[in-house]
């Protein structure tokens, strides 16, 4: 099992990011792989967890170590996976979630995607009083915009599991301006996603 890879950053696509390390890329996916724009071609450290499933290899990877902890705890609870797990996450307010947890807050829950009223009141039963220790991590921010950066935004979006309608209903809600990065934008589009 892997702890974390420490590599180039080479390439990043709405879902992953390639990571090179000793003339090996591994693809890892990440909530929000634009966090790292600024970082193509530079070395960087990711956290990762593997997943073996018969037909594929995945890695998942985070920026901190409290932010793998925090998905190692959500994909503990029944009906949640990896996938969804990365899509909770990719709104780095984690305060908030935790909280929601905390005070047994369904409707807040509820808007992330793929979840549902069942699979949030399994997650306040399996973690409330388990993510204390984890509700002060702080996300990388970016440093050099992008030019698509929205495009690029509302493509994570939907890697992310956010459906068309979704993601239509909240792009014309997102500020234009050029000097945005793509992070910048999928934060903002992320935030309003939990306004719904």
């Amino acid at each position: 099992m892997y702890e974390y890879i420490i590599g180039t950053v080479t390439a990043i696509n709405p879902a992953y990011l390639v990571l090179e390390t000793q003339g090996i890329g591994y693809q890892i996916a990440l909530g929000n792989p634009y966090r790292y724009s600024g970082k193509i071609n530079q070395a960087v450290k990711i956290y990762v967890h593997q997943v073996i499933r018969e037909d594929a290899h995945l890695l998942y990877g985070f920026g901190k170590l409290e932010e793998k902890q925090l998905f190692l705890r959500l994909i503990s609870v029944s009906g949640i996976g990896p996938k969804s797990a990365l899509a909770i996450m990719a709104n780095e307010e984690h305060d908030g979630m935790i909280a929601a947890i905390e005070n047994s807050d369904v409707t807040y829950l509820t808007k992330f995607p793929g979840v549902g009223k069942k699979t949030a009141q399994q997650m306040i039963l399996d973690l409330k009083g388990k993510l204390g220790e984890l509700a002060s991590d702080l996300p990388l921010s970016p440093t050099v915009a992008v030019n698509q950066a929205k495009e690029e935004a509302l493509a994570a979006l939907s890697a992310l599991g956010y459906s068309d309608k979704e993601i239509k209903r909240i792009s014309k809600q997102l500020t234009e301006d050029q000097s945005k990065s793509t992070d910048e934008y999928l934060r903002e589009a992320l935030k309003l996603m939990m306004k719904k």
